[in-house]
């Protein structure tokens, strides 16, 4: 177990014991779509604004090692299922690779994504034991992504969702903001590990996702896994930082508001210059 606790302190944040991850796997279910089609130069936009973890498929991962300046500075999470918005079947997350290959690759962690509640939640499952039994023997992190896809965002089934990923091995869980900060605490008492919450679709407000950022940390949250609400933003290394600095409670919500605001207007003038010389 020391090098699970060794790859784990890489990833939770010092100070904090907290972790801002950004998935940027998205390719494999839905194509090179909009922030990710230039992967590299998101990756390094991530780890400019001070990400704790970035979640990737094994061939970004390969792609990625050839760049010291993003390895050096960069933790990546390696995902191991996948499935495509082309099948019949969407919510059928398969294996695509294994704990030991992300050893190979040089992974600071794996994820698992697990839809509850499907007619392959059964595979899904025993995949989950599986991959979890791998982490125990290598010493590797995992993070099991829990969605719950009859009801949603109930918070019973919720909570019953990230009981089941810690019962099963999982160091971390991500699952679905259920919608109010009192849902939200029924799903933390049912559980040890670290809770982190989805950034679910691009909300195209940023002031309802930082308040919701806010609101989950103070109830006690262990961070946010939230991908296109970061990556699909017109500034990602500013988002980034904000949404780190509110996660580790370097700043406070009034603070990154005005943050934002500021980046904001900064790109605006200086996009109005260019267009102007």
């Amino acid at each position: 177990m020391y090098g699970k606790a060794i790859r784990l302190s890489r990833l939770m944040h010092l100070e904090s014991n907290k972790i801002c991850i950004v998935p940027i796997d998205h390719g494999t279910t839905l194509g090179p779509i909009e922030g990710i089609k230039d992967y590299l130069t998101t990756v390094w936009k991530l780890i400019s604004g001070g990400v704790d973890a970035i979640v990737v498929q094994k061939g970004i991962l390969r792609e990625i090692s050839r760049y010291p300046e993003l390895t050096s500075k960069g933790r990546f999470i390696m995902h191991l299922s996948v499935s495509t918005s082309l099948s019949p079947d969407p919510n059928h997350k398969v294996l695509v690779s294994s704990v030991k290959e992300a050893m190979i690759l040089g992974a600071d962690g794996v994820s698992v994504h697990i839809n509850l509640g499907t007619s392959s939640e059964k595979e899904m499952i025993k995949d989950l034991g599986i991959v979890s039994r791998e982490c125990m023997a290598w010493g590797m992190p995992l993070m099991a992504m829990m969605y719950c896809k009859k009801s949603g965002k109930n918070a019973d089934e919720i909570a019953h969702a990230a009981r089941l990923a810690e019962e099963l091995g999982a160091d971390i869980v991500k699952v679905d903001y259920p919608g109010s900060i009192e849902d939200f605490k029924k799903i933390i008492a049912g559980v040890r590990i670290p809770v982190v919450i989805a950034g679910g679709e691009y909300l195209n407000n940023q002031e309802e996702l930082l308040n919701i950022i806010d609101s989950v940390i103070l109830a006690g949250a262990s961070g946010v896994a939230i991908g296109r609400n970061v990556f699909q933003h017109c500034m990602p290394e500013v988002i980034t930082n904000v949404i780190t600095r509110l996660v580790h409670g370097e700043v406070n919500l009034h603070n990154s508001l005005s943050m934002i605001e500021i980046s904001s207007n900064m790109a605006q003038d200086f996009s109005t210059l260019v267009k102007s010389s």
